[in-house]
């Protein structure tokens, strides 16, 4: 009894009290080499939660508990956006791309991006794609990210327009007048949560996680058009370090 009373403390707090960046760090990094995941912590002093941090993302999601958390609520609208190849991912930045409820706080959508293969894993098995959307709560700056798995199989038609403008190029822009995110959720919106972090330098401790349960399917198609500009863009994952992952029951 004392441990449920203490996971629902946990759910009870919601998401981390600050939220000081949401950007990448100054130094250049990648996802190998010498600027790689395990240097990130020793390019900028900025970056120091990469290598020191205890509540570091992406997770291996196992060993989780059944809790009552509260459902989401999504008023994400269709609206303009652009698209951006920042050198490491596509990201789509959205201009009032509605809000994320969890509970009694509310967040803004501010951007989605891609990663190949997934960043999270489930019991071990990764997904050939996953994407982020960040919410940002604008009352407290706290943010909570929403990941999705990608798998091949029937054409998404949200999908496939996003594919089809993919910059190539880095730095390259592509503007959309009416984009819909919600084109890439699952039928169903239950979810596993933890505290977590950003992904990608200065690797920030200020995220709340949730990752769908069920995984949506693209085409195949597109999934190597997104390969084909980055091949490898995920983050290793990194030790749970007794965090409980809860899952909606």
């Amino acid at each position: 009894m004392k441990r449920r009373h203490f996971i629902r403390g946990l759910i009870a707090a919601g998401a981390c009290p600050i939220c000081t960046k949401t950007g990448l760090a100054g130094a250049h990094w990648t996802y190998g080499g010498e600027a790689g995941p395990e240097h990130w912590g020793e390019l900028d002093p900025d970056n120091l939660a990469c290598s020191a941090g205890m509540q570091q993302s992406p997770v291996d999601i196992s060993g989780d508990i059944e809790a009552d958390l509260p459902d989401i609520a999504l008023g994400w609208k269709p609206g303009r956006g652009v698209m951006v190849n920042n050198g490491h991912t596509i990201q789509i930045n959205m201009v009032d791309g509605g809000t994320l409820s969890r509970g009694e706080e509310s967040y803004e959508l501010l951007q989605f991006h891609f990663h190949a293969p997934s960043e999270h894993s489930v019991r071990g098995q990764s997904f050939p794609m996953e994407v982020h959307f960040v919410h940002k709560n604008p009352r407290t700056g706290s943010l909570e990210a929403l990941g999705i798995f990608l798998v091949p199989g029937r054409n998404n038609e949200t999908f496939r327009q996003l594919a089809e403008a993919f910059p190539k190029e880095q730095h390259g822009e592509a503007s959309f007048n009416k984009i819909d995110p919600s084109g890439l959720l699952p039928a169903t919106l239950e979810y596993w949560l933890y505290a977590g972090s950003l992904t990608t330098p200065p690797c920030s401790e200020d995220v709340v996680w949730m990752v769908a349960r069920e995984p949506v399917e693209v085409n195949g198609a597109d999934i190597d058009k997104f390969t084909a500009i980055y091949s490898m863009n995920a983050r290793p994952i990194r030790r749970p370090n007794r965090r409980f992952i809860l899952t909606s029951d």
